[in-house]
């Protein structure tokens, strides 16, 4: 039974004897070895060398922490469900009395966690943040031994004071422009007055 009309006749060709030595076939290989054996590696010696990233390079996750120092993240749950991978679980809970130093809003993520075996470093949490609380640096994610030490948890991801980092490169200007706002009384307040417009 043909399934098409597309036949081909199959013409059985005896190979001639240099073809049987594969002699040509050898050479024309042996010669492109020889060409990129005078060429500059392409290839780094890393950790001694380190290769450039890109400005966008998506690496490890970070939470941010506003000026203060407060934990910007809501536990809103938009990373997760924006994330193909289904790889970001969290946990809310609501802030007690004395904790406004530690959580900007009244709702935060008691437990956040990525498994980053599972995320395939898309930056789609970080666009759909709306407390801009996420983001993908240009670091690289540190290798492991045990699968679990691949499930980050807040004590990897959240941002020390002491060590703040720059995620200027990774936002758009429409975000620039929201930086040199007044931060934290007027967040959201900005925000609804650009909805408005």
């Amino acid at each position: 039974m043909m399934l098409t009309n597309r036949s081909k006749s199959v013409v059985k060709k005896e190979m001639s004897l240099v073809e049987k030595l594969y002699l040509p076939a050898i050479l024309s290989g042996m010669a492109i070895t020889f060409k990129h054996i005078f060429k500059k590696p392409a290839t780094v010696r890393y950790p001694e060398e380190k290769r450039e990233m890109a400005p966008v390079y998506r690496g490890h996750h970070v939470l941010k922490r506003d000026d203060s120092g407060a934990e910007r993240c809501t536990a809103c749950g938009l990373c997760a469900v924006a994330c193909p991978a289904e790889a970001i679980t969290m946990d809310a809970a609501e802030r007690k009395p004395g904790e406004e130093h530690l959580y900007r809003e009244e709702k935060y993520a008691a437990k956040y966690e990525i498994n980053m075996l599972r995320c395939i470093f898309c930056g789609l949490c970080e666009e759909a943040c709306p407390k801009e609380a996420i983001f993908l640096t240009d670091t690289l994610v540190n290798p492991e031994v045990a699968r679990d030490a691949f499930i980050y948890g807040k004590d990897k991801l959240v941002e020390r004071m002491d060590h703040r980092i720059d995620v200027s490169k990774r936002q758009t200007a429409d975000v620039a422009m929201f930086k040199h706002s007044e931060m934290d009384a007027k967040h959201n307040k900005v925000y609804k007055d650009k909805t408005k417009q």
